[in-house]
Formats: C-alpha cells, sequence, structure tokens
C-alpha cells in the first residue's frame, strides 16, 4: 500500500468516526431540543454523507478483492480458484473507480460543512457608481441565496448618497453555503456606462468582496478581558447622529487590532451580538490563516486570498459577459446578475477539487 493510499484510508477513516459521532449526537435530547445546534449537525452530516457511503462501498470491495486473492493463494480447489481469478480484475477496477470518486469528494467535504458565512461588500473605487456596483453585488448574493434557500441576516447596512451602498455586511445560512459563496472573496471590477454619464463614456469601477466562515463558539472564545466595547449614538452619512439613544456598539479585539461597528439594529443588545458575532469570524480567519498556512496555499492556488487588493472577476456589460480571472472563463452577464451562479460555481469547485487532488 502507497503512502498515499495509506494516508487517504486514514482520512476516510477520520471522517466515518465524525460522522458516527454526529449520527449519536443527533439522538441526544439534549441536542433534539435546540434547533440552531440541530441544524448545523444537520449540515455537517449532509455534507459528510456522501462520502462516508462510498467509502462503505469500497470498504466491501475490498473485503471482497482481500477474500478472493486468500482463495487464489490457499484454496486446493481450482475451479474456485479459477472463478476468483476471473472476478478480480472487475472488482479491483470497481474499487479504484470507487476510490477515485470518493477522493473527489474528500477533498471538498470540509467545505461543504460550513453552514454559516459572513459576507462583506464594500465601494472600492470608481465613486457613486462604487456604490451603485456594490449594491448590484449584494443583490445578486441575495437573489442566489434564494435559489438556494439560504437564510440571510442584514448585520450592517450603510446606504450611498446617490443609491446603492457604501458597505453591507450580512450572515449567510444553510447547506453549502462556504462552498457556494466561499470563491466570492475579492476585487469585482464592472466596466459600463453608469446612469449619470452623459457621453456615453464606459467607466470602470471596482468592489470589494470578503466571505468569512462562521466559526462556532466551541471553536473559538475571545474573553472580555481581550476586547474594548463602546457603546454611542447611531450615525448617518457625514457622521450626524440619527438617534438620541446609545445603540451602535463599537468593539475593538485588542490582541489582533480587529475592529468592529454595528449600528444597523435600533437595538443595543441586537447590535452587541451581531458585533459579537462578526468579530468572532474575523479574529477566527485570523488565527485560522496562521494555523493553518500550507492549505490557504494550496487553496490559493485556484481561488486566490480572498484579499480585496485581488481582481477575480470583471463584468463587461458591453458585452454582456462575465470573465473570471482565476480560471480564465466566461460566463453569461445577465443571468449570473439575477442570482444563476450555479455555472460558475460548479466550475470553481471543479478546479479546486483538481487543484487540491494534485497537491494531496
Amino acid at each position: 500500500m502507497s503512502d498515499f493510499h495509506s494516508r487517504l484510508i486514514g482520512k476516510l477513516d477520520e471522517l466515518a468516526a465524525q460522522y458516527n459521532q454526529i449520527q449519536g449526537q443527533l439522538m441526544e435530547m439534549e441536542v433534539v431540543s435546540k434547533p440552531a445546534i440541530l441544524r448545523d449537525l444537520g449540515i455537517k452530516r449532509a455534507a459528510l454523507e456522501p462520502v462516508i457511503r462510498q467509502y462503505e462501498q469500497y470498504q466491501k470491495l475490498a473485503q471482497q478483492i482481500q477474500e478472493n486473492t486468500e482463495i487464489i493463494e490457499q484454496e486446493d480447489d481450482a475451479e474456485l480458484i479459477a472463478m476468483a481469478r476471473e472476478e478480480l480484475p472487475a472488482l479491483k477496477l470497481e474499487a479504484d473507480t470507487l476510490l477515485e470518486a470518493v477522493t473527489g469528494e474528500l477533498v471538498t467535504a470540509d467545505d461543504k460543512s460550513v453552514g454559516s458565512v459572513i459576507v462583506e461588500i464594500r465601494a472600492a473605487s470608481g465613486g457613486d457608481e462604487a456604490g451603485i456596483w456594490a449594491g448590484d453585488l449584494l443583490q445578486m448574493y441575495q437573489r442566489f441565496a434564494t435559489t438556494r434557500r439560504w437564510k440571510i441576516e442584514i448585520f450592517d447596512l450603510a446606504h450611498g448618497e446617490m443609491g446603492g451602498i457604501r458597505h453591507a455586511v450580512f450572515g449567510v445560512r444553510g447547506e453549502g453555503v462556504w462552498q457556494g459563496l466561499g470563491y466570492e472573496g475579492g476585487v469585482h471590477c464592472v466596466k459600463r456606462v453608469p446612469a449619470t454619464e452623459t457621453q456615453g463614456r464606459v467607466h470602470t469601477s471596482t468592489a470589494t468582496v470578503a466571505v468569512l466562515p462562521e466559526p462556532e463558539k466551541l471553536e473559538i472564545e475571545i474573553p472580555d478581558s481581550e476586547v474594548e466595547i463602546h457603546v454611542t449614538t447611531a450615525q448617518g452619512p457625514g457622521g450626524q447622529n440619527v438617534n438620541k439613544v446609545a445603540t451602535a456598539v463599537h468593539m475593538i479585539h485588542k490582541p489582533t487590532g480587529v475592529e468592529v461597528r454595528m449600528q444597523e439594529s435600533k437595538s443595543q443588545a441586537q447590535n452587541r451580538q451581531k458585533a459579537w458575532t462578526l468579530l468572532r469570524a474575523r479574529v477566527f480567519a485570523i488565527y485560522q490563516r496562521e494555523k493553518d498556512a500550507q492549505r490557504s496555499e494550496q487553496r490559493s492556488a485556484m481561488i486566490g486570498s480572498g484579499g480585496r487588493s485581488e481582481r477575480i472577476r470583471t463584468y463587461r456589460y458591453k458585452d454582456n459577459m462575465v470573465v473570471d480571472h482565476r480560471i480564465n472563463a466566461s460566463f453569461a452577464l445577465s443571468p449570473l446578475l439575477n442570482g444563476e451562479m450555479d455555472h460558475l460555481v460548479e466550475a470553481l469547485i471543479s478546479h479546486d477539487r483538481a487543484q487540491r487532488l494534485a497537491a494531496l
């Protein structure tokens, strides 16, 4: 057995143990009575199930191969040996094909198990048109989420003075959200004639997107002593106060310098809860990059770092075309903006899977 094969079987055994543990947790009364935990465990189980079912089938084939090999080596019955020899090539071919398929599922199983993400969109270069473009991206993701039956919760939303948005922060929950949205991090560039352009000239504007997997509280605990919290009145465009009650929450994570401001809700308690959620996600992303630098480097070979300085896609209105620069592939513009992102996502997943398989 090769080293690669041994590592692969070891990883599949780990996932099988994890799947069995989740199955047990779903039967516990404490879990059954808590819908949020039940939902998250259900998403993880659904992500692992295809891999586990294929692996179980592979194990049965491997057992048959072993039994046939033992018959050939140890039996005296010539007819039985001939039958075992005749069956063996087909069994090995089926087992190899199945193991190849399960390996493809394995490298993206972790992505499928993340059932909650936080997305941040910010207008970048291009003035008012950049804000309008950022608003278009927000609508695109909202429509995509609707097609996938994901749940969206707006954390923070600042409208632009001429339409669109200056920035938006929102959470998305549901099966496969990280795999569906995790490739969106980076700079989104649009080339089009703005509505305010009188000469019909094409302008280039950009908006940045960041996508963070929302960590479970068990995965990252931030002590209160590490966080500085300020409560102020909410502010509108230009910095003016929009109400007299102190409801806006400003949090600073002192060890990393991560800052979060939340004022979308009229309730200080709701803003505080959302601020903690966003703070955990941002701090978790920093710690995870440090902890898992090698995997991040491998992943960045396809989707990039997800940083806001990296252009990942250009939307060309004149040609009704979108070009994803990471895979050098083009897609129809209108359906994509309408939330029909499945073809794009599948192309990115396929390329990502090939990159990860090559790195195993």
